[in-house]
C-alpha cells in the first residue's frame, strides 16, 4: 500500500515560476493568510469571490512551492491506500469520478499570470486559456489515476466546463497523461445557471441510474464533493484560488 506520508513526484513542475514572499503565514496586517486558507480548505469561509489582495503573495508562494505539492501528495496517497483496500466487481462498473480543473489538471500558468485568485474571475480570459489546451497534470493526480487504473478501476471525468469544450479538454487530457476514461461528462446547455453541485449531483445520479458504482469521487471545490451520490468516499484537493457553489 502507498504510504501516507509520501513526497510529491519529484523532477515534476507544474509552473516554473519561483515561489512568491510570504511562506508559512508570513504576518499580514489584520489578517492570517495561513487561517484564511485553512478557512476556505475546511469549507467554513463560503461564498468568496476573490483572495484578499493581502494574500496574494502568500497564496502564491503557496500554490507554486512545496506545500502545495506535500497537500495533494498526502490526499493522493490516502485515496490510492483506500482504493487498494477494495475488492472490485468483476462487471466493470466500479468508477472513479475526477473532476479535471485543478484535479487532473492545473490551471496554474494561467492564475500565476493573474493574481491567484486576487484577480476577479474573467470568463473570457480564462475560456481562451482552456481552449489552448496546454494545461498540464497535476503530477499527483495523474499518478492516482495511473494507478487506479492499475487496480481495474473505470474512470469517469465530470468537469464543470461546458460541452463545447469537448474536444479541447479530451485533447488535453490525452497530452497530460490521462489516455483512458470511461466517461467524459461536461456541463450541457440545460444546466445554465445551476449551481455546480447541483448540476454534479444529478449527473452523479445518472451514473449510478446506469449501473454505475462510484466507489470514489475527488475534486478541488466542495461543489464536487457534496450534494447526493457523492459516492463511497471522497477525496478533497487543496484550492485556495477561487470558489465555486
Amino acid at each position: 500500500m502507498g504510504s501516507p506520508h509520501k513526497e510529491p513526484i519529484p523532477g515534476h513542475k507544474i509552473h516554473l515560476l519561483s515561489p512568491r514572499t510570504g511562506s508559512g503565514g508570513d504576518y499580514v496586517p489584520g489578517l492570517s493568510c495561513l487561517s484564511w486558507r485553512f478557512g476556505v480548505e475546511t469549507n467554513n469561509i463560503v461564498g468568496w469571490i476573490t483572495v484578499p489582495g493581502q494574500c496574494k503573495d502568500y497564496v502564491g508562494h503557496y500554490m507554486l512551492g512545496d506545500q502545495y505539492r506535500k497537500d495533494s501528495s498526502i490526499v493522493a496517497n490516502e485515496a490510492l491506500r483506500y482504493a487498494q483496500s477494495l475488492t472490485l466487481g468483476r462487471d466493470g462498473k466500479d468508477v472513479w469520478v475526477f473532476d479535471i480543473d485543478e484535479t487532473t489538471l492545473s490551471n496554474l500558468p494561467y492564475y500565476a499570470g493573474h493574481g491567484f485568485g486576487v484577480e476577479p474571475y474573467n470568463p473570457e480570459l480564462f475560456n481562451k486559456w482552456v481552449m489552448e489546451g496546454k494545461a498540464p497534470a497535476l503530477p499527483e493526480s495523474l499518478e492516482l489515476y495511473k494507478k487506479l487504473m492499475g487496480l481495474g478501476t473505470r474512470v469517469v471525468f465530470l468537469t464543470g466546463r461546458p460541452e463545447e469544450q469537448r474536444n479541447v479538454t479530451a485533447n488535453n487530457l490525452r497530452q497530460a497523461g490521462y489516455h483512458t476514461w470511461e466517461k467524459l461528462v461536461l456541463k450541457a446547455a440545460s444546466y445554465s445557471g445551476k449551481k455546480a453541485m447541483v448540476y454534479k449531483s444529478r449527473e452523479r445520479e445518472k451514473l449510478e441510474k446506469s449501473g454505475y458504482r462510484i466507489i470514489g469521487n475527488m475534486g478541488d471545490q466542495w461543489s464536487d464533493l457534496l450534494g447526493t451520490n457523492v459516492g463511497n468516499r471522497t477525496f478533497k484537493l487543496p484550492d485556495p484560488m477561487y470558489y465555486i457553489s
